[in-house]
């Protein structure tokens, strides 16, 4: 599918309070829209940015219950617009956690969902170090779904540095891919725009990446600078810096189709094994 859509990622400063996020989400989605986005992104942790695992466990509930996921749904009903929450924490009803994605379609129905299947357990320099996988449970299936507009990918923050899960949706058709993040400030100033541009250049891809950005009440420090990027890897549209905001572009899906004709290294790829050694097998 090929024609041109305004998209936007919207940036944002996620607090520990989920009243005070859906509002600032809403105001946002508002701007995009009034903006002429039809697609309209939000960042990882749109609900609430929460450290401690138990504030967090007693402020969550499931789905069908949640505040910002019911109000989604009916601003993408009210604008006739696609909203994308990019993700936030759900009560699984096993107990556990999920960090979830939702997209809703401009008659305000649920398209589909997706559970973050990478978790960001590491450690950092100057003593930084994450344990997600504490808190959240994994999802095990990768989702893309069907837009008005064209086929999506979807992904969350952490994922973006695991490349076969993006290679996998643009082989299943997909020509935008997702990365609705809260990077850290550390992990951001590295690798971020360079990781971002790597995924649209090797898929052929638009890449959408709502961030959140800035020094936020639990703590943490998120790197912003959400970006919209061409399948040649071009930056069509970057947030300035960390402040919260809106982000837009035009797209035209129809230059997915003509990077991937150019270079065309889905097509091109070729199965192989790994050998021990000097490469003898290749050997005449």
């Amino acid at each position: 599918m090929s024609g041109t859509v305004k998209v936007a990622a919207l940036q944002m400063r996620s607090s520990t309070s989920l009243t005070r996020n859906i509002a600032d989400f809403e105001a946002l989605v508002r701007e995009a829209a009034g903006k002429g986005a039809t697609y309209v992104q939000s960042p990882e942790m749109t609900g609430a940015l929460v450290r401690d695992r138990d504030s967090l466990r007693a402020m969550i509930t499931s789905d069908d219950k949640d505040a910002l996921v019911a109000r989604a749904g009916e601003l993408a009903a009210e604008l006739g617009i696609v909203v994308h929450v990019g993700s936030t924490a759900i009560a699984r009803p096993d107990g556990k956690v999920a960090n979830r994605a939702f997209v809703f379609g401009p008659d305000g129905a649920r398209l589909a969902t997706y559970d973050k299947i990478h978790m960001f357990d590491v450690d950092l320099d100057k003593g930084e170090s994450w344990r997600e996988s504490a808190t959240y449970e994994p999802g095990r299936v990768s989702t893309v779904v069907d837009l008005p507009f064209g086929r999506v990918g979807l992904a969350v923050c952490y994922d973006l540095r695991f490349p076969q899960l993006f290679r996998a949706q643009a082989l299943a058709g997909a020509s935008v891919l997702t990365v609705p993040a809260a990077f850290t400030r550390q992990t951001g100033e590295a690798h971020w725009h360079v990781l971002i541009r790597a995924r649209a250049i090797e898929n052929g891809a638009f890449v959408i990446a709502a961030a959140q950005g800035g020094r936020h009440e639990d703590g943490r420090e998120t790197y912003g600078h959400s970006l919209i990027v061409d399948p040649w890897g071009k930056v069509l549209a970057e947030a300035d810096g960390a402040e919260p905001g809106v982000v837009l572009a035009e797209i035209d899906l129809a230059a997915s189709a003509a990077a991937r004709g150019k270079v065309p290294n889905l097509k091109n790829a070729r199965d192989f094994t790994i050998a021990d050694g000097a490469g003898l097998a290749n050997a005449s």
